[in-house]
């Protein structure tokens, strides 16, 4: 229930410890098949400075912000693992994007407990991020999640009540 979006950095770097502590909890996540198709590429420096210049200053949403956070992190999914082809095919579900989601979550949970702040962005040149992150075209890129020490923390923003999001079937 901490964890917000955050869109404010203080500038300080995030120890690889820290880092690798979150992917170690994404290690975690359960996914179709048991397939963990998921990849995390850590933009820092020069690297993510490009990445937000080149992938993320779009007209309709720039995402500005990323610029501040001292690391982005980029989660890629392979996409030739059969279980994800064969359930977007017969089933209309992409489980490629759930384990993603799956994953991401397990990493941005862990890095809330760790008192870093992350935002996840789904809105950016994909093709750009995947050329500088040197991302092979067969994997995907559902996802950006910029890390970093929230400059302020966020205000919980109003969420729907547990009555207008939950219904029960049957039972007693």
């Amino acid at each position: 229930m901490r964890r917000r979006s955050v869109r404010s950095y203080r500038p300080d770097p995030v120890p690889r410890e820290m880092i690798e502590s979150c992917v170690e909890a994404a290690r975690f996540a359960p996914s179709a098949s048991n397939s963990q198709g998921w990849r995390f590429f850590v933009a820092e420096g020069d690297v993510k400075k490009r990445l937000v210049k080149e992938a993320l200053g779009g007209v309709v949403v720039p995402n500005r912000f990323a610029a501040e956070a001292p690391v982005i992190v980029a989660l890629a999914m392979r996409r030739s693992v059969v279980t994800h082809r064969l359930g977007a095919g017969i089933k209309g579900i992409d489980y490629h994007l759930l384990d993603a989601g799956i994953a991401g979550e397990h990493f941005v949970l862990r890095a809330a407990e760790l008192g870093l702040g992350t935002c996840w962005i789904g809105w950016f040149e994909k093709k750009k991020a995947k050329r500088i992150l040197d991302i092979p075209s067969s994997w995907d890129l559902p996802a950006l999640i910029t890390l970093g020490f929230a400059a302020e923390e966020p205000k919980s923003r109003e969420r729907r009540s547990s009555s207008e999001i939950l219904t029960f079937k049957g039972g007693d």
